[in-house]
């Protein structure tokens, strides 16, 4: 758990690298966000609270809880830390969770977070385990479970839309996003490609653009900034 915690460090880290000169950070020790988590009890019963609202799209609800209510994440900054949190191995919003509890409580805060949003939900789906095994072949239950489906994509669409408007304060530009979203689109649900293969092909060459593009809004900066 410390190699983990370690290496999300590292990653924020870097990408925050790129967010200097007015840009948002992912990496920053604090979030530029006025809130914080007041305790380790209060870590622990957000994410908990998170968890049990988390039926059938859980990035709506974070999306929601973080930075709408809460307010410990700018949007900017939910965006880029989601982006790290799903090129991470495991369930994004746990990825997310230990970036969040390390970055405002250390290792410990890390460790308390992602138990947050695995104890309540563990007991939960163990117990509906025990009763869905004896109704599973009900076609009432399948039903009700392709119907869970469409409302859990329609909160996805509809977090993905409240998100854009982060994306124009994108180095890169609305053009290029839209651009590398198209072609990751394209791969994944229409090439099928496995999403390891799209991460590192699309994924890398998006990483080089934005990189580029902050380095060249870094040069114009230091060229008109004010002279001695």
């Amino acid at each position: 758990m410390v190699c983990i915690v370690r290496a999300i460090d590292l990653i924020e880290i870097v990408c925050s690298k790129g967010a200097c000169k007015g840009q948002s950070s992912v990496g920053a020790a604090v979030s530029s966000s006025t809130m914080r988590p007041t305790s380790k009890s209060d870590l622990f019963w957000s994410f908990s609270w998170l968890a049990l609202q988390g039926f059938g799209g859980v990035v709506a609800i974070v999306q929601r809880e973080l930075v709408e209510k809460k307010q410990w994440l700018t949007r900017e900054e939910f965006v880029e830390d989601w982006a790290v949190a799903q090129i991470l191995p495991g369930p994004n919003v746990v990825n997310l969770s230990l970036m969040i509890g390390d970055r405002y409580f250390g290792a410990s805060g890390a460790l308390l977070a992602m138990a947050g949003m695995l104890t309540f939900p563990l007991i939960i789906v163990l117990a509906l385990m025990l009763v869905f095994s004896g109704v599973s072949d009900l076609p009432q239950v399948q039903g009700a479970l392709r119907g869970m489906g469409a409302v859990a994509a329609g909160l996805i669409a509809a977090t993905g839309l409240k998100l854009l408007a982060a994306v124009k304060r994108n180095p890169m530009g609305m053009t290029v996003c839209w651009l590398f979203a198209a072609l990751t689109f394209v791969a994944i649900a229409m090439l099928r490609l496995p999403l390891a293969w799209v991460l590192l092909g699309v994924g890398s060459i998006a990483c080089v653009t934005a990189y580029q593009a902050i380095r060249r809004v870094e040069g114009l900066s230091a060229k008109t900034g004010p002279k001695a």
